[in-house]
């Protein structure tokens, strides 16, 4: 059965249709699913914990950059063999269409922010309206109140105007600093650097925010590769405030002095 319901699952994220846009092969976006059943709580019901990471390619490099890299703990789901996954954007068909729906559009979303600015608000859309079908079957994870780190709180994170400064990061960070850093390192590294203090406004106004530590949690060692190639005397400075914005990491960031 877990062969099976792999397969359907491939399937399901590859041949569904996401978006109106032209999509070439190559600029399909590269990420993994990683689901690990914990328990078979019925004949046909399962719980699982799942691991959902997407990368951006950097232009003129072989370097994929890190978007998503985020663990959900609450996946409970049926899967009946050899039943078609369906999915319909307007009702929650299942349990398991609607959690691989969220986090396609949740991928598809960041992936557009980082080309261009806010570019992916539709897709957020999306996944809020999934969030919004799914509420009423009870399944965890998709109320405001079921712990503190939830789909509903992410979405509503992303779709918060307070937030914007932290969607357009993505673009800044992807397009204006990581994408011309073939052309001029120095120049991309100063703009993350620039964005950190736009970063750091919000985590002030926002203490312990999920966006931030989405952002975080996918960029941080990225960010300590990054850095470590600044002049010595910047390197306090940004470790400082990195470590500010992202306590949770403070120790990683220390290694932005011990590496040269």
């Amino acid at each position: 059965i877990y062969k099976e319901m792999e397969k359907a699952i491939y399937e399901f994220i590859n041949n569904t249709k996401w978006t109106n846009d032209i999509i070439q092969i190559n600029e399909r976006i590269e990420c993994n699913l990683i689901i690990n059943v914990k328990e078979q709580i019925g004949v046909d019901e399962f719980k699982a914990t799942a691991q959902i990471q997407s990368t951006r390619p950097v232009f003129n490099s072989s370097y994929n950059s890190t978007l998503l890299n985020f663990m959900d703990e609450d996946w409970q789901f049926k899967y009946i063999l050899n039943q078609p996954l369906e999915f319909n954007e307007n009702e929650n068909r299942s349990n398991l269409t609607s959690l691989l729906a969220y986090y396609v559009y949740l991928m598809i979303g960041l992936d557009y922010d980082s080309f261009s600015m806010l570019g992916g608000t539709t897709y957020y859309q999306k996944a809020r309206q999934i969030v919004n079908n799914a509420q009423a079957n009870g399944g965890k994870g998709w109320k405001a109140f079921d712990g503190t780190r939830n789909r509903f709180i992410l979405i509503d994170n992303l779709l918060d105007n307070s937030f914007k400064p932290v969607r357009g990061s993505y673009y800044n960070y992807h397009r204006l600093g990581m994408d011309l850093m073939s052309q001029n390192v120095e120049n991309g590294r100063e703009e993350i650097k620039g964005l950190l203090g736009t970063l750091q406004k919000v985590a002030r106004e926002k203490p312990n925010s999920m966006l931030l530590n989405l952002f975080f949690t996918a960029k941080n060692e990225e960010l300590i590769g990054l850095f470590s190639g600044a002049l010595p005397n910047e390197k306090q400075a940004i470790i400082q405030i990195l470590t500010e914005i992202d306590p949770g990491n403070s120790n990683k960031y220390q290694q932005i002095s011990r590496n040269n």
